[in-house]
Parts: structure tokens; sequence; C-alpha cells
């Protein structure tokens, strides 16, 4: 029988995996060597952005996180709100800080998120990474009977000075996209979807826009990332919604969604 990784070995595997396509991985694997949980979901976050997916680990009905949650249900994801209003760092159970939120749209929001995933409770670790991003860890229990208790999170709050050191070092200094993807499952479904998506209709300069739009960047980011002028981003942009028959950057968003759930 092959021993199970110590938690020493954990960090180091977390180590030996920054900047490189695996990092995501070995650190939800070091958190699940310190509490329990069912599945994760990473984001990379900034204020009035769509999240940008890093990461899950979900079995199953992982369209509706493509589908629903990343197009507009996180406006109403009682994380997402607590981060966008006060952009504090740490630990946070869902009974923590949806006491506190608006009935109507938490209501709204267990109906088009978790009663359709089946997630019954949510913990989120929460680390900033610069003065507008901050990389969302969500860990969930799938189980009716299963919910994150205070001693969980106390163990978490314990280690999150080191899980916020290995996610600044991984995530602090780049534009937080997609690839180079993982190499599991959804990593490779993801990377097929930006090879084919759209790849009759556009340009390759306009491909390269567009798969920077599908990862979350704005017209400012790709600028940056191509080295080329915020007018010139604007223009392709135009062309790309024009080429697509979209008037908008969530049915731009939803398209690609739709066309990588379809290409599964």
């Amino acid at each position: 029988m092959i021993a199970k990784p110590t938690e020493n070995e954990l960090i180091a595997q977390c180590v030996e995996a920054i900047n490189s396509t695996g990092f995501a991985q070995k650190i939800v694997n070091y958190i699940a060597h310190l509490v329990q949980f069912d599945c994760a979901v990473i984001l990379g976050c900034r204020a009035h952005k769509h999240p940008i997916y890093l990461y899950d680990s979900i079995d199953t009905r992982r369209e509706l996180l493509f589908q629903r949650y990343l197009t507009n249900s996180f406006i109403n994801d009682p994380f997402y709100i607590e981060l966008s209003k006060n952009g504090h760092e740490g630990v946070y159970r869902l009974v923590d800080i949806s006491a506190n939120k608006d009935l109507a749209a938490y209501t709204q929001y267990q109906q088009q998120f978790y009663n359709e995933t089946g997630w019954v409770d949510e913990l989120s670790i929460s680390v900033r990474t610069d003065e507008s991003r901050w990389i969302v860890i969500y860990l969930g229990f799938l189980e009716s009977k299963q919910r994150f208790s205070a001693a969980q999170k106390s163990t978490l709050i314990a280690h999150f000075s080191l899980i916020k050191a290995l996610c600044r070092q991984h995530w602090g200094n780049n534009l937080l996209l997609l690839g180079p993807l993982t190499t599991s499952a959804t990593g490779q479904l993801i990377e097929r979807g930006l090879d084919t998506f759209a790849n009759e209709q556009l340009t390759t300069r306009e491909r390269q826009i567009a798969m920077l739009l599908v990862q979350g960047c704005d017209s400012n980011d790709i600028a940056k990332q191509l080295n080329i002028t915020l007018g010139t981003v604007k223009n392709h942009r135009k062309r790309i919604y024009a080429q697509l028959k979209v008037s908008s950057l969530s049915e731009f968003f939803q398209l690609f969604l739709n066309h990588l759930i379809t290409s599964e």
C-alpha cells in the first residue's frame, strides 16, 4: 500500500509546482490534507468583472458552473458580494456571512447554484494578490448532513499564511489567464474549447483577443498583454462581436460557454 504524502511533502510539492500548470491541483491536495471537502473551485476575482476560471474538481453537473455561475449567478454569491464590498482576506464559512445578506438575492442564488449543483455548504479561502485582485478557493460539501465546522475553519486559519504565500507566489504576478492549463479533464476540455472556438469566423489576431476575453481580460488587459493600443483592441472587439452576432460581453461569454459544453 502506497503511503499518503505527509504535510511537509505536500507543501514541498506546492512549492515545486509554483509557476507550473500543476500548481492548482497541488494546493488543493494540500488543503485536502488539512480539512475534508467534496469538491473545490478556484477563481480569480476582480471587482465588477466576471470571475476568471482557474480550476475545479467538480465531477457532476459541471456545466452549471460555466452556464450559470460564471455568466451571471456569481453576482448573488454571498462570498462574492462580501469580497466586492469589503475586500477582506481570510477564511469564511457560508454561515458566517449569509445571515447579513439580502434574503431575496440569497434565495435566488441558492436556487440557481446550490439547489441545481447539489452543493449544501461552502467555505471560501480568499487571498488578495494586489489592490484589485483576489484568488478565491471555494470548498464544497455535497452530502445533505455535512457542514463546515468551526474547527475546520480554525484549522484553515492556522494555515492561512502559508496558503496565502503560495497563492501569491504563483498567481500574484500574472493576468490570471487560463493557460497553460492543468492536465485535468476540465483543463483539457477548456483547452480544446479555446482551440476550436470561432476558428472559422475570426482572424488569428481576433482569435487571440477573443481567447483573452474568454479568460476574463478587459480591453486594457488585452492591450498590455499583446502590446497594442487600446483603440486597436476596441476595434477588434467590435468586429469580433459583429462576426459572432453578439452585442455584449455577456452574450459573447455565453456563446463560448455553450460552445464549451456542446464540444464536450
